[in-house]
C-alpha cells in the first residue's frame, strides 16, 4: 500500500538568512516536526501541501516556491509513504506562536507549537523531515 504525503519547508528570511519553521506537540512527545499531511484523493501534491499548511500551522500568506525532492519511504508500520517535499516561502510570520491544527483526524484536539531554526543542526527532525534541509540550508 501506498500514501502519498506533502511536506512544507517553510522559510523566511531573517538577517539574510534563511529560518525553517517547525513545530512541537505541547503535552504529548512525538519529536520537532515540519508540517507535513496525507494528500487526498481528488488533490494533488501541490494542492495537498497548500491546504495541509493552512490546516497545520494557521499561515495563510505563503507562496509555494517549488518542489525540491520526492521519495518513497517505508513507515514503521510498512505502508509506503510517497513523499513531496515542498520550499513554501513566508514573508511576515510571528517568532514563535500556538496553533490547534483543524483538520480533523488524529490531530484534533492536540496543540502545536512553532517555531523557526537557523540551520539544520540545530535541532534533531523526526522519521526523515530534514532529509532535505541540506537543499534549503
Amino acid at each position: 500500500m501506498e500514501i502519498k504525503k506533502a511536506y512544507g519547508y517553510v522559510i523566511r528570511m531573517k538577517e539574510g538568512a534563511p529560518q525553517v519553521l517547525v513545530f512541537q506537540h505541547i503535552n504529548l512527545e512525538a519529536g520537532i516536526q515540519i508540517p507535513k499531511g496525507t494528500v487526498n484523493a481528488n488533490e494533488t501534491p501541490l494542492e495537498g501541501v497548500i491546504r495541509e499548511m493552512k490546516e497545520e500551522t494557521g499561515l495563510t500568506e505563503f507562496v509555494v516556491d517549488r518542489m525540491v525532492a520526492e521519495d518513497f519511504w517505508e513507515n514503521d508500520d510498512g505502508v509506503i509513504h510517497h513523499r513531496y517535499f515542498y520550499k513554501i516561502l513566508v514573508e511576515d510570520a510571528p517568532d514563535e506562536w500556538d496553533y490547534q491544527p483543524t483538520g480533523g483526524g488524529t490531530e484534533e484536539g492536540l496543540t502545536f507549537h512553532f517555531f523557526w531554526i537557523n540551520d539544520q543542526q540545530e535541532v534533531e527532525l523526526v522519521r526523515g523531515h530534514g532529509d532535505y534541509l541540506d537543499y534549503i540550508f
